[in-house]
């Protein structure tokens, strides 16, 4: 009985660090779960703003993967938000994704760029540790983003770390559709 429970237990996930691949290795994870049957729901902190391709091939698998673009654009780095606005899209979305988290709906919540909202002082990290602590003991919740809170790192189960070493917008290309969104 004890191996069965340790086997159900839901794991706090972090992919975290400078290099790509963040929020593509949440929605790897996100197509395993949803390949053996569980629900996930992604919540995207910063996005929003544009059209990424990310939103039309997970249509095709809802109702089992779905994604909610709660952000209005990236904030503090050339930003065209005000911070009162930035604040009030944060709040809004933090309370949407404490419901969601309690809600017991999902196996698997995805909380995209949300290590940047807290490293950025828009979201205190103790209220993270604390839903974190009330989530439903079967919920898998990922936290993307970098700059990753140490005590998130600590609390987590995985962490992973992107490092860059090499990236072409370094020689001057432009993201590719596809591969950057």
């Amino acid at each position: 009985m004890i191996l069965l429970n340790l086997l159900r237990k839901g794991l706090i996930i972090v992919y975290t660090g400078n290099g790509k691949g963040k929020t593509t290795a949440a929605m790897g994870t996100a197509l395993r779960a949803v390949g053996q049957g569980l629900k996930v729901l992604m919540l995207q902190f910063i996005k929003g703003s544009r059209s990424y391709g990310e939103l039309e091939s997970i249509k095709k698998l809802e109702p089992d993967f779905k994604i909610k673009p709660l952000g209005k654009g990236f904030i503090h780095l050339n930003s065209k938000l005000d911070n009162e606005e930035v604040i009030e899209n944060i709040s809004k979305s933090w309370k949407l994704a404490k419901n969601e988290i309690l809600s017991d709906k999902y196996d698997m919540i995805i909380l995209d760029e949300i290590n940047y909202v807290i490293s950025y002082g828009l979201l205190p990290v103790e209220e993270m540790l604390a839903l974190l602590e009330r989530k439903p003991e079967r919920l898998h919740v990922i936290l993307t983003g970098r700059n990753a809170h140490r005590k998130i790192i600590q609390k987590a189960d995985l962490v992973t770390e992107m490092t860059e070493i090499k990236h072409p917008y370094s020689e001057g290309v432009k993201a590719q559709e596809g591969i950057e969104f």
